[in-house]
């Protein structure tokens, strides 16, 4: 990708997001796309690969702080027409005759010094530059693309943690070439087009503009024999198996980082990084709530009125809980530290008692309980009572 192209894109229109959202709105918008778009959901849609592929490469430069501030300057400075090819050289107008110098803006000051700082470095680290050589600049392998999958969870799982394997077919380093996209027993050789730089300069009016060497792709080197499995690329398509642990604690819809597990990068270039995301299935007994789970135990009329003592299930088996005499149906007693275990502190664990009213009752229990309502003196719903009164 040049310079040009880098500038003419527009990485928040292509996530569908305003230029000021926050980093939550951004992570917010890729996911949702990317869910849409992955080529494990849409398969044989080169649309939806070219759409995933520009969502992918928006989120790379947007979801990083430093990247995404020169971004946003970049655009500010080119994109807005701020320079125009009759500018340089010359006197800009309403610029007091002022001469902009573009070597200066690009960081090649006096004697052709580079790296002086200027929007030289900034693309540098926009395009992963490497260290000047000269005037011109020497580019790095370009790093594998990071992956997304999936991982599917029970509630047990996810609380405490497991090792699943994620069984995903993606690019992989090609086992026959090792990478380097040569056939075995040959060797890829420096581009004479670029002289291994892997850059090529294109002058354009008052501009001019590097992008990667078409005859070496950017690589700087030209494969001459290619591998016959991977046909020069040093990439084929490979089902794999990667063993992941999943930590303790995590939530539904959480995004996991797993380094350097991604697609290879060109020709020895670090790998991409493997995103996992998580979705946790429900519970029987329990819900949740960021760490704290919560749990309804059902008690009888006579139980909440009398006092009892309940056996509550938690995750580490069951535990006591004393409920006092007159608790009322649907108040919540807290267990600390019986929640989804974290880290710095535990979850709690939430219990909601709830009268149990029976459906039938005997004709001993029906005496009964007509007796008790005859001997209850006082009335257990003072604040319904009198309000009913006020409006007799």
């Amino acid at each position: 990708m040049s310079t040009k192209d880098f500038i003419e894109k527009d990485y928040y229109a292509a996530l569908g997001v305003a230029k000021d959202a926050s980093g939550s709105e951004i992570k917010k918008a890729y996911r949702a796309l990317a869910r849409d778009l992955h080529p494990d959901k849409n398969p044989n849609n080169a649309a939806a690969e070219a759409r995933f592929k520009e969502v992918s490469e928006a989120y790379d430069v947007l979801s990083d702080v430093k990247r995404r501030g020169e971004y946003d300057e970049a655009r500010r400075l080119f994109g807005a027409g701020g320079f125009r090819p009759g500018g340089f050289g010359g006197a800009a107008p309403g610029a007091g005759g002022q001469t902009y110098d573009f070597n200066d803006l690009f960081g090649g000051g006096a004697g052709g010094r580079a790296g002086a700082g200027g929007l030289g470095d900034l693309f540098g680290g926009l395009f992963g530059s490497g260290a000047a050589t000269g005037t011109q600049t020497r580019t790095r392998p370009a790093r594998g693309r990071d992956v997304e999958t999936e991982a599917t969870l029970s509630f047990e799982e996810a609380v405490r943690g497991v090792t699943v394997p994620l069984r995903m077919q993606s690019p992989g380093t090609c086992g026959t070439c090792s990478g380097t996209g040569a056939k075995p027993g040959t060797a890829p050789r420096t581009c004479p087009t670029c002289n291994g730089l892997g850059l090529t300069t294109r002058n354009q009016g008052s501009f001019a503009f590097s992008e990667p060497c078409r005859d070496c792709r950017g690589s700087g080197t030209v494969v001459d024999d290619p591998c016959p499995d991977c046909r020069g690329t040093g990439i084929t398509s490979q089902t794999r198996t990667i063993t992941v642990r999943i930590p303790a604690g995590v939530k539904d819809g959480q995004r996991i980082r797993i380094a350097g597990k991604g697609s290879p990068g060109q020709r020895g270039a670090p790998a991409g990084d493997l995103y996992v995301v998580v979705h946790v299935g429900g519970h029987d007994l329990f819900t949740r709530s960021g760490n704290n789970l919560a749990l309804t135990v059902p008690i009888s009329y006579t139980e909440a009125a009398l006092g009892t003592t309940v056996r509550v299930p938690t995750l580490d088996g069951a535990v006591t809980l004393k409920v006092p005499a007159g608790t009322a149906s649907g108040q919540t007693f807290r267990l600390k530290g019986k929640g989804v275990p974290a880290a710095r502190k535990n979850g709690d664990l939430l219990v909601t008692v709830e009268v149990a009213v029976p459906k039938k009752l005997s004709d001993e229990a029906r005496t009964a309980l007509q007796a008790y309502a005859d001997a209850q003196a006082e009335d257990p719903r003072p604040t319904i009572t009198e309000a009913v009164r006020g409006r007799a």
